[in-house]
């Protein structure tokens, strides 16, 4: 496997992993560095009980693992959707070289996953969110910092 083409039906073929092996939903993705793969991930949300388990974290912590760094400096990432907004944090911070992904945010809408609602959350100011944010200052916090 050498373009991008052929890594990202490797990434398409592991969404179908998810639902075969009913471990989650239909996402896949595959991490490549110096033209090769170097960690896959599918999704495992339900299989794991593990909200965070989406195709793309656990293909960046394999990748991360196996590359002995909290970084993909110089990696590739190519995913069967468009990263939602944890999966798309989990990427910056990562920094790889270049996101690919095929299905889209209102293709995965379209089947029932929705992001819109923590897209439309992001710039909205924290004591203002649907979901309660108290800001609690702590000294000791303030110390660590």
């Amino acid at each position: 496997m050498s373009n991008a083409k052929d890594f990202m039906t490797e990434a398409v073929e592991f969404s179908l992993k998810a639902i075969e092996q009913n471990e989650g939903g239909p996402f896949g993705c595959v991490v490549v560095k110096d033209g090769k793969i170097i960690a896959r991930g599918n999704n495992k949300v339900t299989s794991s009980n593990d909200p965070t388990a989406h195709a793309e974290v656990v293909a960046i912590r394999e990748a991360c693992k196996n590359l002995n760094s909290f970084q993909l400096t110089g990696c590739e990432i190519y995913t069967s959707c468009e990263p939602c907004p944890m999966c798309l944090g989990a990427i910056y911070w990562a920094r790889p070289e270049a996101v690919y992904y095929a299905n889209t945010r209102k293709d995965a809408a379209n089947i029932g996953f929705d992001d819109a609602f923590i897209y439309d959350e992001i710039p909205v100011d924290p004591s203002e969110r649907k979901l309660k944010m108290i800001h609690l200052p702590h000294q000791r916090a303030s110390e660590i910092f």
